[in-house]
């Protein structure tokens, strides 16, 4: 096993990381080229031609959903289950990466789960990460980078990203930076939507590439190197209602990013209720075979988890 090391974006030489530092320090220099990494209000610029760029995401989305996250529906029960699922495959992991972090919500509601040795947040744009940065302080590291291309070497235990590679073209890119980056028998947590059929004007206006069939990502995951340990649906029990939303809506653009999020406060209050439901009959070991997102567990080698078994 390598020792965890970050990698020169301009010459791809390693740079061995001690526990007592960042992985990517301010103002860090590579010894073998001298190329000096962009700094940015202190966050450490990887792909500053794509920084808040209308690529992926547009940049415009993270304000208004980050207005929107703390109470919503969709949002708050997704973080129960995300916690949950980190809990039962990655009970002695000590450092998180997530990857396309966007305002911060999932990862400061991760920085609760337990004392992480590393945490960090992670994001094409640095409009996101200001918003992320608010919410989290100083419990994280941010940098701002191409998923593409993690520059790291065998650090994280863990990568998240959750409703990420469906803006991303070249997914299978992201998936094996994800691979490089982690340690021995460290594992991703995914979530994505899926059903082609499912796609609307609402997939358009958030700049999704895909939706996923069922049975699409485990496939790539697991020619990334990674083995399934968990397969699910999330949004399940709320599938009908999100069709015929999504189907009535079809005929023409939407103008607001994050629209089907505005709901009526008692309205918000039964589906999110409903959705909390959902995530424990999933945490309870109920699996559902159809759903609004796909959510994944893997890990990098073929020994299992000692907490959790493959679905």
């Amino acid at each position: 096993m390598n020792a965890p090391s970050r990698i020169c974006p301009n010459c791809g030489v390693s740079d061995e990381i001690s526990d007592d530092e960042p992985v990517w320090p301010a103002g860090w220099s590579c010894a073998d080229c001298a190329h000096t990494i962009e700094m940015r209000d202190g966050i450490p610029i990887f792909a500053p031609a794509l920084a808040d760029t209308i690529s992926g995401v547009n940049p415009a989305v993270f304000e208004p959903l980050a207005q929107r996250e703390n109470n919503n529906f969709w949002f708050v029960p997704r973080n129960r289950l995300i916690a949950g699922l980190l809990g039962r495959y990655f009970p002695t992991a000590e450092c998180i990466m997530e990857v396309g972090c966007g305002s911060g919500f999932v990862l400061s509601a991760t920085a609760h789960i337990k004392p992480w040795r590393r945490l960090v947040a992670s994001e094409l744009h640095p409009s996101g990460l200001a918003i992320a940065r608010a919410r989290l302080g100083r419990r994280a590291e941010f940098v701002q980078m191409d998923a593409r291309s993690i520059p790291a070497r065998e650090v994280f235990d863990v990568i998240g990203a959750f409703d990420v590679l469906e803006h991303i073209e070249d997914d299978a890119a992201v998936l094996a930076a994800m691979y490089r980056a982690l340690r021995a028998e460290g594992g991703i947590l995914l979530t994505v939507p899926q059903h082609p059929w499912l796609w609307s004007s609402a997939d358009e206006c958030a700049l999704h590439v895909r939706r996923y069939r069922r049975g699409e990502l485990e496939q790539k995951v697991r020619a990334a190197g990674f083995s399934v340990l968990f397969s699910g649906s999330y949004t399940a029990l709320l599938l009908p209602l999100m069709a015929v939303s999504r189907w009535a809506g079809s005929g023409g653009k939407s103008d607001s990013i994050g629209r089907e999020f505005e709901l009526p406060t008692i309205a918000n209050a039964l589906l999110r209720a409903i959705l909390q439901l959902e995530v424990t009959l999933t945490l309870a070991g109920l699996r559902f075979p159809a759903g609004g997102s796909r959510v994944i567990v893997a890990v990098k080698s073929e020994t299992q988890m000692r907490t959790g078994r493959g679905d």
